[in-house]
């Protein structure tokens, strides 16, 4: 039952997007329910007829395909839950405010179609449910659904025009006619916003401008990434404002977003460090597609989104994830951060045996060679505190640099060395413990610092005094 919530729910919301986004009703032979629908739509029907059938309400209706207000699938802060009511007119084929398990049934059924979308607006604008859409049918549902605060539209254009015809010779609209004018829309929606803001036809607005032109014609096809930061988008060319050929790249790159995320795999794929730049992706653009894709500037709008938060030049499919994938949060991501975390630092025994083998080599050769660098001075130093004077007046070594010397003079070179190797056993072993024990433990309380990130003083003398400990331990 919950997997057919979440799947009604899913499919519902993509198609709620499509037709508030653009803003369907001939009759149809009613799908048989199976049992399935129709448990669930009599979980959800609130009301029922004098003759004992089960009626769901246009609120019943919302609560049955959408999904749970703390569920992943949610996304209200895009597409408000009261606009899925406006699905309910295609499901309410009779007209009479509630629907049956066969209304419900069909409604399901059509969700399931490969265009659902443009299925389900054309049966809301057909309201005589004659197979074609009425311009004046058109326009009342546009309006009635139209929000206050919404863009405006010239439905009179001379692009809408080429569609509807002129004012004189309106003209119906086929399920075929009215689809591909649909799939135009969006952009002529984005133009008409520009003009509309660009007043004095200087071909720039501001990044504000921008912002309320993207939220209000494709919010729900966007990431919160890219919510947040559309307003950067200026930061692309040189001015403080947006040109309308930055807005067609951004518009331009949205509609192609699946075949952007192609090429980025594709291109990381081949990368042996997982990262590409923005020439990689050019090139396997140019290699995917026949005829060049992507413009210089498409590609610049792409890689400015991705890299905000890596500056680098090389990006990974974190990076762009996003910029392609819609359902894309910070918290996700944060949370997959720690997740990851949490994997990377849990107990790998062989793992830790190699890294505490390799800091032990590490320290044994740092103490071995800090010991041959002062061997010289240590004998000199001995010999200096042995020696005996046998005639009252007479020394061995007058001082440090004699003792030197007639050390190198009498047994060369190599006899300021002499003695060293017992000195390497003792001196190699205990550095190597004192520096591995060290590293340990401040790894060990790494985080407790007051920045979150070093360790706190309290145990930087925990972690000298037991390496110093273990050395002495050693040693003795």
């Amino acid at each position: 039952m919950a997997g057919l919530t979440e799947e009604v729910a899913s499919k519902s919301q993509q198609t709620a997007a499509a037709v508030v986004d653009a803003l369907v009703g001939h009759e149809a032979p009613a799908p048989e329910a199976s049992a399935q629908i129709r448990s669930h739509f009599e979980k959800y029907a609130s009301s029922t007829s004098p003759e004992g059938v089960k009626l769901m309400s246009q609120v019943d209706f919302i609560e049955a395909i959408t999904p749970p207000p703390d569920s992943v699938a949610a996304a209200y802060h895009k597409i408000p839950r009261e606009q899925y009511g406006i699905l309910f007119l295609v499901a309410d084929r009779s007209q009479k405010g509630q629907i049956t398990v066969q209304d419900y049934a069909f409604f399901e059924n059509l969700l399931s179609k490969p265009d659902a979308e443009y299925e389900i607006a054309f049966r809301l604008f057909d309201r005589g449910g004659t197979g074609v859409v009425n311009f004046n049918d058109f326009i009342q549902l546009y309006k009635e659904n139209k929000s206050a605060d919404a863009l405006p539209f010239d439905w009179s254009s001379s692009w809408a025009s080429l569609y509807l015809g002129g004012q004189k010779t309106r003209r119906e609209l086929t399920y075929a006619q009215f689809s591909q004018m649909l799939r135009g829309v969006q952009g002529e929606r984005v133009r008409q916003a520009f003009l509309h803001f660009d007043k004095k036809s200087t071909g720039y607005i501001t990044p504000a401008e921008f912002e309320e032109i993207i939220v209000k014609t494709q919010k729900h096809k966007l990431s919160d990434h890219l919510l947040e930061n559309l307003h950067t988008l200026c930061n692309v060319g040189l001015s403080s404002k947006i040109s309308y050929a930055h807005v067609r790249a951004f518009q331009n790159l949205m509609r192609e977003i699946d075949l952007v995320e192609v090429i980025v795999r594709k291109a990381i794929s081949k990368s042996k460090d997982g990262n590409i730049t923005r020439a990689d992706f050019i090139n396997e653009a140019a290699q995917t597609s026949r005829w060049g894709t992507f413009t210089p500037m498409e590609a610049d709008v792409l890689f400015h989104f991705a890299s905000l938060d890596n500056q680098t030049g090389r990006l990974s499919i974190q990076d762009f994830a996003k910029v392609v994938d819609p359902s894309w949060k910070p918290s996700e991501r944060l949370s997959s951060d720690k997740t990851a975390a949490v994997i990377s630092s849990g107990p790998k025994p062989l793992q830790a045996i190699l890294k505490s083998a390799y800091n032990f080599g590490l320290g044994a050769i740092a103490g071995a060679f800090g010991a041959t660098m002062v061997y010289p001075i240590d004998l000199v130093k001995t010999r200096m505190q042995n020696q005996r004077v046998t005639v009252v007046g007479e020394r061995l070594y007058l001082n440090s640099i004699d003792c030197a010397k007639k050390v190198i003079k009498n047994e060369g070179f190599t006899g300021l060395y002499r003695g060293l190797g017992p000195q390497l056993v003792g001196v190699a072993p205990e550095k190597a413990i004192k520096l591995t024990v060290n590293d340990i433990i401040r790894n060990y309380a790494k985080g407790t610092g007051p920045d979150g990130k070093g360790i706190s003083v309290p145990w930087e003398l925990i972690a000298g005094g037991t390496a110093g400990g273990c050395q002495v331990i050693f040693t003795k």
